[in-house]
């Protein structure tokens, strides 16, 4: 104690120096101020830092003093400083329009919150390009739309993709499965599959820490996309991650725990109508019924689970509902030198398999991740700067031992009759045709693991060089990551027995299958690595009203995935822009590079892609200044070419493997056998597309209405297809050759709202993108009729019979057209004979469903009110199609031995004429099952994505437990879902694992 004393009176004579010394300052100004009376008091020095909800600063934000005359401008940590007393109203401008008055009060240094849905405050926001660029939106032709960290969090979801669900126009989004760890959702930017780009360097990773992501910025045009070269046709999602603040010091917290509840599943028959429409369908065949009055009784009657059994399998191996726990934390900060965002992310989320306890492991499909990233700018002297981004990831999965999927498809394809769950002497039951008991599946067949570990590490250099010229940069990046995932596999297999009574009632039991003792293997899944350099070289100035930036780099990413050899992109890419008085700019980009997928020498190897585009910031014009109504108003339009690697795996060389198809010798045995891969097309080089993009960009009436309106028109060429025109005679598969084109246009419109009411803020916004495709060319067969051809057509239309209904009588029937070998009967199809041949044939086939421009499209509302805020986002697509061809499409499949589904009650009998569904049948139907419109039904529908409500304690309360801010939320996700047939999932409806719907609650604490 005595040391710990001695240590601490080093410090006092300093401290007491400092304090007399500010005493007797103090003391001497007071003294001043007391001498003259009549002087004004003196201003004080007010440092407030600008953010927006999303924690990052915002640039260029202009605070006024009115009364005094002052104002200052924030900086990129968003901090300013001006002269203010207590009391003063200041104006805050945000692009040049007056967006709230503040008073200053007690604090010094207060946060000033700004909100992002006004359109000023956004345009003041940095937009992100790539290669860890960005531009003021107002200064750049090409066009793109963010979404940032405080939208993306009020989904609890564990992808990114289904983040985005709803949000950006021209985006459309499909959430396919529900699977712990795998959202699912496949993405789509005006048709095309985007790029995505994790802090400026392409990347597959979308199982991400949405608290670390500070913003999305979609890349829809060629200008925005041109430096990707060989990359760049389709877009591309810019996944900027969150950095540090020098100004102050945050740390967050969340724990969220959510009730995952899965949408529509198909329901099954119970044994009773499935034995009922079984023998009908038996019927409908000229076969004989195979449940007798008495099976049927007891069915219907439930007298003898053993003999008559009636297994709902999805209830019986399915819980109702499952959780999901996410915890997350995170810290930023920093001084002159050094800012740093570190951030913690644990989720554990189970699945929906019950589990026995037989076991002492679990087989249930849970999900569990760790994630943990670090990233750290240094300013190491006045020129030289860097930066360490770190990410380390763990996801573990476990299942059982016969997997979910395989589970589910059981559950689809095994009738409530087939079995029951156990036999009375307490083994498994099953039979000669289900030799696999799917409660055995779920609790009896040991489990799987599956462990995979991501690695990533990226570091840049940056240098100014004002010492050459002022705004002259240069800076180093590199990036690389290491992926690995491996399986522990633990099966086992298990008995089924049949129990078989004999007519004097003895009982006897067959056996199929035989129990196995546990295994243990396990193996590399997958492995993989990357690695990335990068030199650029930039330019930033001003002279009076000309401004002028540019960007010169080049790169080359190696990838290497499992045993491939590598593949890597190289090249150089630019960017120069420039403007006058920043009202009408210029810009122009390139991208000249290539990949080793393509032959050495000649034009295929490396591609140039150019593009330019001009924008004319029309309110700045004098004669529109005196306009109140409009605030903001830009019209601009770019133009260039893209490229798409599409190359296969070294296809432009001849490749032979080893198989049983031909020999070379006298006999299979082990002599030699080899077989020759498809033809090798030498000539191979990257897909192109020609890229128009015009828009028309503006806010009104004070900043309170924002809108954006783009049309593009996407001609896509030299893409890599087979001729259609190929012949059998040649023995050999045709290559992939650049003969097909395709063209893409459509209008994205995106509309924003916002308006502040005294103590209510409120916002809404709308974006819709209607989208047109054609196919020009892809080398079809000469077909005879104009209804066939694929050329003009939609990209990617299926075709099929034209559906007429079904036939209603024998007579009509046996006379109308049909399929060589088939006669039709009162009950099935009727499909239309377009060329009246009396032959139903591919001369009959046409373009089948909706041919319209499809319309993927969102809408988000909101509003705040003192401690309270909502929200709530809109999500669907319009003239969609969907194509039934899944488990529960047709009843009594697989040889005849498959389940039957509630919307097979409505199928046609002579009583029932206005039937839904065709007459029933046994196993495959070559006529009914055609590719037809029948199965065609609208995609259509409209989902209540997302919608949370929150209440931020008031600060008194919040300091009592000293912590800045404490908000509870309440979120869900996947509310409902509304379209027209309710028995299917509209996005869902071709997977096994029906999608989740989320119910979540959180808190979170920020210091």
């Amino acid at each position: 104690m005595i040391k710990f004393i001695r240590k601490r009176s080093l410090y006092w004579f300093p401290l007491c120096r400092i304090a007399l010394t500010t005493m007797l300052m103090f003391n001497a100004m007071l003294m001043v101020a007391q001498s003259d009376q009549t002087k004004a008091t003196e201003l004080e020095v007010f440092s407030p830092v600008i953010i927006d909800e999303n924690e990052e600063p915002l640039v260029n934000i202009r605070i006024n003093n009115k009364t005094k005359g002052l104002k200052a401008i924030s900086d990129a940590a968003g901090s300013l400083t001006i002269g203010a007393n207590k009391g003063d109203k200041l104006e805050i401008f945000a692009s040049g329009t007056k967006i709230m008055d503040y008073v200053v009060g007690d604090k010094v240094s207060p946060i000033i919150v700004l909100s992002s849905k006004n359109p000023a405050v956004l345009r003041s926001k940095p937009l992100r390009r790539l290669f860890n660029t960005t531009v003021q939106s107002d200064l750049t032709a090409s066009s793109s739309q963010a979404v940032f960290n405080n939208d993306l969090q009020k989904s609890a979801v564990t992808s990114v993709i289904s983040a985005l669900s709803g949000r950006l126009a021209g985006i459309s989004t499909n959430q396919f499965t529900g699977q712990p760890g795998n959202d699912g959702t496949s993405i789509s930017l005006r048709n095309q599959g985007p790029l995505v780009i994790i802090d400026g360097i392409p990347r597959q990773l979308t199982v991400f820490d949405l608290e670390e992501i500070e913003s999305i910025t979609v890349l829809k045009d060629a200008l925005s996309t041109a430096m990707m070269g060989v990359r760049g046709s389709n877009g591309a999602l810019v996944i900027t991650t969150r950095k540090g603040n020098p100004n102050t010091a945050r740390m967050s917290f969340t724990a969220q725990t959510a009730i995952q509840q899965p949408l529509r599943f198909p329901k099954a028959l119970n044994s009773f109508n499935y034995a009922t429409l079984y023998n009908e369908a038996l019927k409908n065949d000229g076969l004989a019924p195979v449940y007798s009055e008495q099976a049927l009784q007891g069915y219907q009657s439930g007298s003898d689970p053993y003999l008559y059994p009636d297994i709902n399998w999805k209830d019986q191996v399915l819980n109702s509902s499952s959780r999901q726990d996410r915890y997350t934390f995170s810290a930023s900060g920093g001084n002159s030198f050094s800012k740093y965002f570190v951030s913690f992310d644990h989720i554990n989320q189970s699945g929906l398999l019950k589990q026995s306890d037989i076991n002492a492991y679990s087989t249930n499909n849970n999900f569990k991740s760790y994630t943990l990233r670090s990233n750290v700018d240094l300013q190491l002297n006045s020129k030289l700067s860097g930066g360490i981004y770190l990410l380390g990831r763990i996801l573990n999965g476990n299942d059982a031992g016969f997997s979910t999927g395989s589970i589910l498809s059981s559950i689809m394809n095994t009738p409530n009759n087939a079995y029951p769950v156990y036999n009375p002497d307490k083994s498994y039951a099953g039979s000669q045709q289900f030799q696999s008991n799917i409660w055995a599946q779920t609790v009896g067949s040991g489990y799987q693991q599956n462990f995979k570990r991501d690695m990533l590490a990226d570091f840049y250099l940056k240098r100014t060089l004002d010492e050459v010229t002022t705004g002259l940069w240069v800076k180093a990046t590199g990036s690389y990551y290491a992926t690995l995932s491996e399986n522990i596999l633990r099966p086992k297999t298990f008995a089924v027995f049949q129990r078989n009574l004999s007519p004097t009632g003895q009982e006897s039991y067959q056996q199929f299958g035989a129990n196995s003792d546990q295994l243990n293997a396990n193996g590399i899944d997958y492995q993989g690595r990357s690695d990335y350099l990068e030199l650029t070289l930039g330019y930033d100035r001003t002279f009076n009203e000309h401004g002028f930036t540019g960007l010169l780099l080049a790169n080359r990413q190696n990838s290497v995935a499992g045993s491939d050899l590598p593949l890597t992109f190289t090249g150089t890419s630019g960017r120069f822009s420039y403007n006058y008085s920043k009202k009408y700019i210029l810009e122009m980009a390139f991208g000249l590079n290539g990949s080793n997928r393509y032959p050495d020498g000649g034009t295929t190897k490396y591609g140039f892609f150019p593009s330019v585009g001009l924008a004319w910031n029309i309110s700045q014009e004098d004669f529109l200044k005196s306009q109140e109504w409009l605030s903001y108003l830009k019209l601009y339009g770019s133009y260039g070419k893209t490229g798409n690697d599409n190359p296969g795996y070294f296809s432009y060389i001849q490749r032979y493997f080893d198989s049983s198809s031909a020999f070379f010798g006298t006999g299979a045995g082990s002599n030699t056998s080899i077989t020759e891969l498809p033809i090798a097309n030498t000539n191979i080089t990257w897909e192109k597309a020609n890229k128009l993009n015009v828009g028309l960009q503006g806010s009104l009436f004070n900043q309170q209405l924002g809108f954006t309106f783009e049309y593009y028109h996407m001609k896509y060429y030299d893409l890599l297809t087979q001729r259609g025109r190929n012949t059998a005679l040649l023995g050999n598969t045709y290559p992939n050759e650049n003969i097909g084109r395709n063209q893409y246009s459509g209008l994205d419109v995106q509309l924003l709202y916002q308006k502040n009411i005294k103590n209510v803020s409120i916002y809404a916004t709308v974006n819709a993108g209607v989208q047109s495709s054609k196919v020009l060319y892809f080398d079809e067969v000469n077909q005879p009729f104009a209804w066939m051809q694929r050329t003009g057509q939609r990209v990617g239309q299926a075709f099929g019979y034209q559906a007429d209904g079904l036939f209603q009588t024998t007579a009509e029937a046996t006379s109308a057209p049909s399929i060589i070998g088939y006669t039709p009967q009162a009950g099935d199809i009727k499909y239309k004979d377009l060329n009246n041949d009396g032959l139903i044939n591919q001369l009959d086939q046409t373009a089948i469903g909706n041919t319209k421009p499809v319309i993927p499209f969102g809408a988000s509302l909101g509003f705040s009110w003192k401690a309270f805020d909502f929200s709530a986002l809109v999500q669907g697509v319009a003239n969609r199609n969907i194509y039934l061809n899944n488990a529960s499409t047709f009843a009594f499949q697989n040889g005849g031995f498959g389940q039957a589904f509630e919307q097979h009650l409505d199928r046609w009998t002579p009583t029932n004429t206005d039937a839904t569904y065709p007459r029933l049948w046994i196993g495959s139907n070559v006529y009914n099952q055609a590719t037809s419109s029948y199965w065609v039904r609208s995609g259509d529908y409209v989902r209540l994505k997302n919608i949370e409500v929150g209440f931020t304690l008031p600060t008194k309360l919040a300091g009592k437990i000293n912590v800045n801010s404490v908000r509870f939320f309440a979120n869900a996700v996947n509310v409902f879902t509304f379209n027209k047939d309710k028995s299917i999932d509209p996005e869902s409806y071709q997977s096994n694992y029906p999608v989740q719907r989320l119910i979540n609650f959180g808190v979170n604490l920020k210091l």
